[in-house]
């Protein structure tokens, strides 16, 4: 809880800085002198944060307007954090160095040949303590996969084409496209209207609540209702690309979704509730995929990724 709340005041934080002439959609900003005390806000706004990327993010100007599309990749990688603390919360993470370095090893390569290779924070890979069949992505690259979902892949192609998926999404900003448009407005018109004043109680207090609020939003979209099938097709589409990139198999993904057609319950938890029917993406996937989806593993990752996944 003290790191979601940590986050959510830096993020905050952020935006103060950013806000002396602050002005609302399309709009330039430049640097000005508003006499704003960049340490009296890290003490009050940002609860103790190590000032060294502040300061750097202090001398920056942000152009912020009221859409996912104008929050600044410093604003997603705090705002990614805050929602992989919330889902951590939920399903705790598994403190299994080597598993973790695999992942981590595997993202990594996959997500250099991604459209974004590069983030704020950089990405990051972990697995959950959970048997259910899931994986988030968090803005700003936090990728978390279940034991339930690497147990269900049965090579390295699979397990890379559900990273693949994942960083899609992080590539595509899907997460933050769940963030209610007016709560943006409202955070954005009450920085605009404060940009020449110091910030109270009540207008932190209001900002606090507008992201804490986005943070709710893609938490739960995350987890709850899940992205639309529009979204799902488009990431589906990206991991084929990103895994063709870099050499696995893009029918690797076919055989997931295969699978967890026969495993996943429609509606049920996890993967089943969050996600469209298998079938209906596997259709999708068909004219991408075609021929290439009877690729045989490659004894080599096929023998790493057994003995590393084994026992998981």
């Amino acid at each position: 809880m003290n790191f979601f709340r940590n986050s959510m005041k830096y993020f905050i934080f952020l935006l103060l800085a950013a806000s002396p002439v602050l002005v609302l959609s399309g709009c330039e900003t430049t640097q000005s002198g508003s006499g704003m005390n960049v340490a009296s806000v890290i003490g009050a706004a940002a609860g103790g944060v190590l000032p060294g990327p502040a300061a750097s993010v202090a001398r920056a100007a942000f152009a912020v307007g009221k859409t996912f599309q104008d929050i600044t990749p410093e604003q997603e990688y705090y705002i990614g954090r805050a929602v992989a603390a919330n889902v951590m919360g939920t399903y705790p993470p598994v403190s299994d160095e080597q598993v973790n370095r695999y992942l981590n090893l595997l993202g990594q390569t996959l997500a250099q040949a991604s459209d974004r290779p590069e983030t704020f924070g950089g990405y990051h890979f972990m697995m959950l303590d959970s048997q259910e069949v899931n994986a988030f992505a968090a803005p700003g690259g936090f990728i978390l996969v279940t034991r339930g979902m690497i147990r269900l892949c049965r090579t390295e192609d699979a397990l890379a084409a559900v990273l693949a998926h994942e960083i899609a999404h992080v590539q595509g900003q899907h997460g933050l496209r769940s963030i209610k448009t007016s709560r943006l407005t409202s955070a954005f018109t009450i920085l605009a209207a404060e940009a020449a004043r110091s910030y109270g109680p009540a207008q932190l207090s209001q900002l606090t609540e507008a992201f804490e609020g986005s943070i709710g939003d893609i938490t739960t979209n995350l987890m709850n209702n899940g992205y639309s099938r529009k979204l799902e097709c488009e990431a589906d589409k990206g991991a084929v690309t990103i895994l063709t990139r870099v050499g696995y198999d893009p029918g690797a993904l076919v055989a997931m979704l295969t699978e967890m057609q026969k495993q996943v319950r429609p509606g049920g938890p996890g993967f089943g509730k969050t996600h469209p029917d298998p079938k209906d993406r596997i259709a999708d996937l068909g004219p991408l995929v075609g021929v290439k989806s009877s690729k045989p593993a490659s004894p080599e990752r096929q023998q790493r990724f057994e003995e590393i996944v084994n026992g998981v």
